[in-house]
């Protein structure tokens, strides 16, 4: 079966781990992720710059992992990113700011890839919306 799965909450909120363990759980089940969609602030778990407590899982770079361990299409919403300062090279030039930090392997783009993703998909499921 095909999943499209779009992620709201922030890298602490227990929905983002959630999700991650329900990704995890669909690759080993033999399930296809057509996309994963980034939106509000679970941008920042696009981000390459969060540390997070050395007692605590570090899902961004969790989430690194997945994307690039399955060579998943990892979609950051372009408008939500710049919002949050969440750039790649190309957009940190436009805007003259020091530095990119989107993870090496994500997309910025826009909600017509989550549109696109949900044609795609047999299920779409949301995590962390309000």
């Amino acid at each position: 079966m095909k999943f499209a799965l779009a992620l709201f909450a922030a890298p602490h909120a227990p929905s983002s781990r959630r999700a991650l363990r329900f990704a995890e759980a669909l690759l080993a089940e033999g399930h296809e992720i057509v996309r994963l969609f980034f939106y509000q602030d679970a941008v920042h778990l696009g981000s390459a710059l969060p540390v997070a407590a050395q007692d605590e899982l570090d899902l961004p770079a969790a989430w690194r992992a997945l994307v690039e361990r399955h060579r998943l299409d990892a979609v950051v919403c372009i408008a939500a990113a710049l919002r949050r300062g969440v750039l790649d090279a190309g957009e940190a030039e436009r805007y003259r700011r020091p530095a990119a930090n989107l993870s090496q392997g994500w997309t910025l783009s826009g909600l017509g890839q989550w549109h696109e993703m949900a044609q795609e998909a047999d299920r779409l499921i949301c995590f962390g919306g309000d």
